[in-house]
């Protein structure tokens, strides 16, 4: 397999004065993102279910008034909304939100108990529309929305049908929100995140790691910052006619699909 170039340079965006609402902050990829949109300025409400992964992140972002963390469980539809006042209340404005917080378990569907199914949807998928749902209100107009989706929402995941049904699902909600919001020039759109090297990924490499580098073309696992860099270029002016799209981040995996 030949040698996979390095990714480029961080490109550099302003989004002081702006303000981001993210879910699953502490996860590889939500965490990337957070890191990315502080560099740029932005104001950050982060939330996550475990507070741990939350205090760990505060901590590597260091002193930042322009900064606020809130445990949250994003299947919770009151929590949720009272956590999407609580940034208003802390920052005026909610000017981007993406949702981050997911969950993988690991089970075929033959022998699959229904609490497993429902606890699936109910982050994946239901999570997703509550922060939606929460977040808009408090939205100007211009604002962003980013869903984190997956590959495995287009290919189907062996093992973990309710994850990859509630991302394919996010797919089509992403859709429908874009067409409802662009009155107010909001814009929605997807990132369906491939091999990347998180916690999550890895436990399938040592499985089948050999195998799905060999199926993507650039020959490498990707890292949670280029999916960060793409999160900000759709939430950026430089994507202000790119609404109810899908951006793969995937080193060309899919097309071997």
């Amino acid at each position: 397999m030949r040698q996979a170039a390095m990714p480029a340079k961080t490109v550099s965006y302003d989004f002081t004065g702006r303000t981001l609402f993210l879910t699953g902050a502490g996860g590889g990829i939500p965490a990337a993102i957070a890191k990315l949109f502080a560099a740029s300025g932005a104001n950050l409400f982060l939330t996550d279910l475990h507070p741990d992964s939350l205090a760990v992140l505060a901590g590597e972002l260091g002193d930042n008034t322009s900064l606020a963390i809130h445990p949250l469980d994003v299947s919770d539809p009151e929590a949720v909304t009272a956590a999407a006042e609580a940034c208003r209340d802390r920052f005026e404005k909610i000017d981007y939100v993406v949702t981050g917080a997911g969950l993988y378990e690991d089970g075929t569907v033959d022998g699959m108990a229904d609490e497993v199914w429902r606890r699936g949807i109910a982050v994946n998928l239901d999570g997703v529309f509550h922060t939606v749902r929460a977040g808009l209100p408090h939205m100007p107009d211009g604002g962003a929305v980013v869903n984190i989706a997956s590959m495995a929402g287009h290919r189907g995941s062996f093992g973990h049908a309710p994850y990859s049904a509630a991302k394919g699902a996010v797919l089509a909600l992403t859709r429908s929100l874009a067409q409802e919001v662009a009155s107010r020039n909001i814009r929605c759109n997807a990132i369906s995140p491939g091999l990347i090297d998180t916690p999550m990924v890895r436990g399938l490499m040592q499985e089948r790691g050999g195998e799905m580098l060999n199926m993507t073309p650039l020959g490498r696992l990707g890292t949670p910052k280029e999916v960060a860099e793409v999160a900000a270029f759709l939430c950026s002016d430089g994507a202000a006619f790119l609404t109810a799209e899908t951006i793969h981040v995937n080193g060309g995996v899919y097309i071997a699909s």
